[in-house]
């Protein structure tokens, strides 16, 4: 059953035919861009007018509304994008205008950027998404009421807040004057705007968290000062425990304290968990590996299949969010990062499950109009191009427990038959391209599509780019809100929605749930970069800066056990003139050197920061490998040559792996043991043939596995991306090969489960 009403609903409505200029597109589509635009088809009845006074009139102030999200498309759509410059000039816009019962559940399993630097040191949530949607929620009314304010006062005050929440100290910050003094960090003209008791509790918050303050000292360098904030309140209400993570009722308060503060609702902004987690991500290809921001970061050149949200304990989700839920009359998906900002929060059962069993809210998913670099620019079905919207539903299906029985009636999407070419164009030149609508395929998933007009044309002459616009974006709930209610008073009662969705070609449940043994795997990152930091204790790095640039390499990496570190003895930048490493073979400017068990980087590297991490990623997998080698020789036979290797004995070869796994490694290396001897092993190739040594095979897998980079293995792995059925038998034989090695990785060398 549709549950936006067919040209009928309209047609009573008006006692007249409804127009349906475009057969592709539903009578409600044409009523939702009317609304929105105020354009009008040529053929459109006078009635039109009555039906959009009818919509902008309806009382929405009973409906209880939750949106779930993260990143900036949720506080976009709930109040505007707070980061942009000039936000404060239209602070009072998006869905908080539109329901005054509003609820919004954020994603917490963020690490990047300033809340990556808070995690490296406190066991807690990601909260730059919580930042970002407090300051969009910002409402007038509460400022006046809390502050005594007026007009011209607030608009002030909220270029204040703004101003202060968004400060973003530089690296290598010095000292914490800013910090313990928030209103420092804002232009002088800025400062009287803000009231006592505000300027008061800034202070308290900041020294709070200062040296001699009594909650946890954190470093302003690269913080959000927003950030800052926020973390302080949460473990001033935590009572400034620092040894375990903040509780649900601790993290509730401080958000609650920083919303009273500058002027947001409190009591209805919630983290989607208390429970420190992190993604792990998993691309078609078979590496998987942990970072939501790093999915972003890392050029894979294979799409996203999965993705798995891991705790560092059962997850907890607060009674306020089930309620929540639960009462709902409306369930929105804001438009994000479909795997990193949607997903994570439909992966925490008491979500989901609250989802489902509200048979009676209209659940409305909010596609993105644009793909977005590594996660949908590539597609699952076809590797050459990005997503369509039913690729972003199948998505969800494969990811969320139980698929996407129970969880959408409607996905509102840009219309983009309206954008010009010349902006589609540039766009094409930055290699992105939009999610377009392929209706029939949603149809046939059970979910009904509705296309709108959801950015601003102003906005778009002004920036030469598209972004979902908030006031648009609230009218066409609004619209899609008044419309479900039409239809639940023609039927008499509130219909139940469809709790199992039509079948779709292509549909795989076997990953929606995932495994029991990825939960609660996942340590505390404040705990991991404390064990990385205990493996390198007595490590020496020349030049002594070398050691934080291999911190926050493995931070970057945190596949990197710490095990892993444990065959090296040390760092070394080698000068030019000293470099003795023979490029025979390769180009690489990192190694590990067996002689004295240190890693040695090239001097040219440190001009070259992304190849220098390359090449040191590679230094740390051959490291891995150890001492294994006792002797090593080329044969000629035959016009052919044999590269052979002796192993050293199993007590002396310092290998992070065991003798089975380093035979099965060299097997998939192509090496063939020897028969009379077990520690001998060769390979054949012809006199004019390439090949890669074990040592340096394993040391560039290592690096491709986690950046997904380096041009050498980026050749050798593109086999992975063609189905087997495409390959000619040879070819077939060296995908299963380099198939097996990524799984080797994956379970052997970064211990990933089966």
């Amino acid at each position: 059953m549709h549950l936006i009403p067919s040209a009928d609903f309209l047609s009573e409505l008006h006692r007249k035919p409804f127009w349906q200029p475009d057969p592709s597109k539903t009578p409600m589509e044409h009523l939702v861009d009317y609304v929105l635009t105020g354009t009008l088809a040529s053929n459109a009845p006078p009635g039109i007018n009555r039906l959009a006074e009818q919509v902008m009139r309806y009382d929405l102030r009973k409906t209880r509304v939750v949106i779930l999200g993260g990143g900036t498309g949720l506080s976009t759509v709930v109040g505007g994008n707070s980061q942009m410059p000039d936000w404060p000039d239209h602070p009072w816009m998006g869905v908080k205008q539109e329901f005054s019962h509003l609820s919004v559940i954020v994603c917490t399993t963020d690490d990047g950027g300033s809340t990556g630097q808070i995690l490296k040191y406190l066991p807690m949530i990601g909260i730059g998404d919580l930042r970002k949607l407090l300051l969009s929620s910002i409402l007038r009314e509460n400022l006046h009421r809390t502050y005594g304010i007026d007009e011209r006062q607030i608009m002030d005050l909220v270029k204040l807040i703004h101003a202060v929440f968004n400060h973003r100290f530089r690296e290598q910050t010095p000292g914490f004057r800013h910090v313990a003094n928030p209103l420092l960090a804002v232009s002088a003209d800025l400062r009287p705007a803000c009231p006592k008791p505000l300027a008061d509790a800034l202070c308290r918050l900041g020294t709070y968290i200062s040296p001699g303050g009594a909650g946890p000292t954190i470093s302003p360098s690269g913080n959000a000062l927003g950030n800052l904030m926020l973390t302080s309140a949460i473990f001033m209400a935590a009572g400034g425990r620092m040894n375990v993570a903040p509780g649900v009722r601790e993290i509730q308060s401080g958000i609650d304290h920083i919303a009273r503060l500058i002027g947001a609702p409190a009591g209805h902004i919630h983290a989607a968990t208390a429970t420190p987690g992190q993604l792990k991500i998993c691309y078609a290809n078979g590496v998987e590996v942990y970072g939501q921001s790093k999915s972003a970061k890392a050029r894979r050149n294979s799409p996203v299949d999965r993705v798995y949200a891991e705790f560092a304990r059962k997850p907890v989700v607060s009674e306020a969010v089930r309620r929540s839920i639960r009462n709902a009359d409306l369930i929105v998906y804001a438009p994000g990062s479909l795997y990193t900002s949607i997903i994570p929060i439909l992966q925490l059962d008491p979500i989901v499950d609250e989802i489902r069993a509200n048979r009676s809210a209209l659940k409305v998913l909010g596609a993105n109009s644009w793909i977005q670099e590594g996660e949908t620019d590539i597609s699952l079905k076809n590797q050459g191009r990005g997503f369509l919207v039913s690729e972003l539903i199948e998505a969800y299906d494969r990811n969320v427990p139980k698929g996407i029985e129970g969880l959408f009636d409607v996905v509102l999407s840009t219309n983009l038959e309206h954008v010009p070419g010349n902006i589609l164009r540039n766009y094409a030149l930055e290699g992105k391209s939009p999610i377009h609508m392929d209706r029939a395929q949603v149809e046939a998933m059970g979910i009904q599509p509705v296309e709108a007009t959801l950015f601003s044309p102003e906005y778009e002459a002004k920036t030469r780019a598209i972004y979902h616009d908030a006031r648009k974006f609230s009218l066409a709930i609004r619209t899609l809100v008044y419309a479900d209610r039409f239809l639940k008073r023609r039927k008499g009662y509130a219909p139940e929605r469809r709790t199992t969705p039509k079948a779709f070609p292509g549909r795989n449940r076997k990953h929606g749930r995932p495994d029991p043994a990825f939960q609660n795997r996942s340590i505390l990152l404040c705990d991991y970069l404390k064990s990385i930091e205990k493996a390198l204790k007595g490590k020496k790095f020349y030049p002594a800066g070398m050691k934080d640039l291999f911190l926050e390499l493995v931070w970057e990496n945190r596949d990197i056990r710490p095990s892993h570190l444990k065959t090296f003895r040390g760092l070394k930048v080698i000068p030019a003139p000293k470099w003795n490493r023979s490029t025979d073979l390769d180009n690489i400017l990192g190694y590990y050197d067996p002689a004295d068990r240190y890693l040695k980087l090239h001097e040219d590297l440190l001009r070259d920061p992304s190849r220098l991490r390359e090449d040191l990623l590679v230094a740390i997998g051959e490291s891995l490998l150890g001492q294994y080698i006792e002797k090593r020789r080329w044969i000629k036979q035959n016009g052919s040559r044999c590269y052979e290797i002796l192993l050293r004995p199993v007590a002396e070869r310092q290998c992070f792996l065991t003798e089975a796994q380093l035979a099965a490694y060299l097997q998939l290396a192509r090496m063939t043991s020897d028969r009379s001897d077990a520690r001998i092993y060769r390979i054949t190739i012809n006199n004019d043939g390439g090949f890669l040594p074990p040592g340096l095979l394993f040391g560039l897998l290592y690096s491709w596995y986690l950046c997904g980079s380096g041009l050498t293995m980026e050749y050798e792995m593109t086999l992975l991306r063609w189905p087997l059925k495409s390959l000619i038998p040879l070819h077939v034989r060296d995908r299963i090969r380099k198939k097996a090695l990524v799984t080797f990785f994956r379970t052997v060398v970064f211990g990933h489960p089966k």
